[in-house]
């Protein structure tokens, strides 16, 4: 019987886009603009400071290397992604696959073996779309089994995705991607600890993870003996991590009629992926309330997300790793101030926002949809105010046109050059011709203010 990984392999291997469906391809490029997008957007966040420094004190500086972006030093191409990744997931608004995090792990990989040359640039959407089908089948899959064990689903199925992307950029065959697959399982896992505890260890998983994915591509090329059933098997990925029988028929047959990159949203504010929905609500609400004071709320939401760690968290708050994973907390402060920004998110000590997130109860309710939230609020003066905000992941699904206005409304806010974000339209827009260049002299446009600093 093929195995799951063979499976996988044999699809991702044969991308190619001439051949992938139009639609597909123009995902693709969405997903790219967002990641480098949000990257510059991200250029004054804390992590990818901290980042930086891991990455040279393990890798050291390398003259040839690929570039930490926004800050100009060359490292390894591992490094790069440590450096790397933090940077775009600065703001958490990177794109989401379910709850997965796909374009932070497979952007910096991709642009630093491309800058390297140790792949060429006209592989780099087949690659792409490689790491999002293999993530994603697997996160749609099995994340609703994972998720409450604990495990994160960017790391979990990360790796995965990683190795695949990779395993594509450098032409593996199928046989030797397998093999990387299943060298990927043994590198995976991640919890979602952090979430709970509000510190940044989330911050730099995908980087990691990148670097692990390369490890098991890598390792496959050289000749790794690799488990054929790292996934599937009766101590694979899938039953180790979430304790259920897969059937590899069916995912194996939803290969090239599911497009999972299909699946990838984008968030327009800074919070969690599952609070986008919450903050929507809210700000109907609040147009609603005018000046009348809030004397309670109730929330329902799924309970699946109700249950995503740190999402019940109703406080103190001492760090925005806490505050935007927290409903209550998303929810109280765009009520009495509006569209959630970063200030928002990092002011810990507002009394009213703390006062209000007291008052608020989270109710877990199965006939709630995932991405959707009822939100019921009770005034002081006896009124009784009810928003049931229904969304799916086609209303955070953007188009190009979209990811491009809302990587420039915040590049607007970070005060980032508007030549910047042309660049990388540039670039995205002639792939497969054209340079990466065009990526590396964006972000470069950024660097004069880290000396500065």
């Amino acid at each position: 019987m093929t195995t799951l990984a063979t499976h996988i392999a044999r699809f991702t291997s044969a991308l190619d886009a001439k051949t992938m469906p139009p639609e597909v391809v123009e995902k693709a490029r969405a997903c790219l603009l967002n990641a480098y997008g949000m990257g510059l957007d991200c250029h004054d966040t804390p992590y990818a400071p901290v980042a930086r420094t891991a990455a040279l004190a393990l890798d050291g500086e390398v003259p040839n290397g690929a570039t930490m972006l926004a800050d100009g030093r060359r490292t390894t191409v591992g490094g790069a992604c440590l450096a790397n990744a933090a940077l775009f997931h600065g703001r958490a608004q990177e794109d989401s696959s379910g709850a997965a995090h796909f374009g932070t792990i497979l952007v910096p990989l991709l642009t630093a073996m491309i800058e390297t040359r140790r792949a060429s640039l006209s592989e780099m959407i087949p690659a792409l779309v490689a790491g999002y089908e293999a993530g994603g089948l697997l996160e749609k899959a099995f994340a609703i089994n994972t998720t409450p064990g604990g495990f994160r689903s960017t790391a979990t199925y990360g790796v995965v995705a990683a190795a695949a992307a990779t395993s594509r950029l450098l032409r593996l065959d199928a046989e030797r991607t397998a093999a990387a697959l299943g060298n990927a399982v043994s590198f995976t896992g991640g919890v979602l600890q952090s979430f709970v505890d509000g510190t940044d260890e989330w911050r730099y998983q995908p980087g990691l993870i990148g670097r692990n994915g390369l490890a098991a591509a890598e390792l496959a090329r050289a000749g790794s003996v690799s488990a054929p059933h790292a996934l599937e098997g009766k101590a694979g990925l899938v039953r180790a991590f979430g304790r259920t029988e897969p059937d590899v028929a069916a995912l194996a047959g939803s290969l090239g009629k599911e497009w999972f990159i299909h699946r990838v949203t984008f968030k327009p504010f800074p919070v969690c992926a599952f609070n986008q929905t919450p903050v929507m609500g809210a700000l109907e609400l609040r147009k609603e309330l005018g000046a009348a004071k809030i004397e309670s709320v109730k929330v329902r939401m799924n309970p699946y997300e109700c249950g995503y760690a740190g999402m019940d968290a109703a406080g103190p708050f001492s760090t925005i790793s806490g505050t935007l994973m927290s409903i209550p907390f998303c929810i109280a402060s765009t009520l009495l101030h509006g569209i959630p920004d970063m200030k928002r998110m990092t002011t810990y000590d507002d009394p009213a926002v703390n006062g209000l997130v007291g008052r608020i109860a989270l109710v877990a309710d199965a006939g709630v949809p995932i991405l959707s939230a009822i939100i019921e609020v009770e005034t002081e003066d006896g009124r009784r105010l009810v928003r049931d905000q229904r969304m799916t992941t086609e209303d955070y699904n953007y188009d190009r046109a979209g990811v491009s206005s809302l990587v420039r409304r915040i590049g607007v806010e970070q005060g980032v050059p508007s030549q910047a974000f042309d660049m990388l339209e540039r670039f995205v827009d002639r792939l497969p011709d054209g340079t990466i260049e065009d990526v590396l002299g964006a972000f470069r446009l950024l660097e004069p203010r880290r000396k500065a600093a």
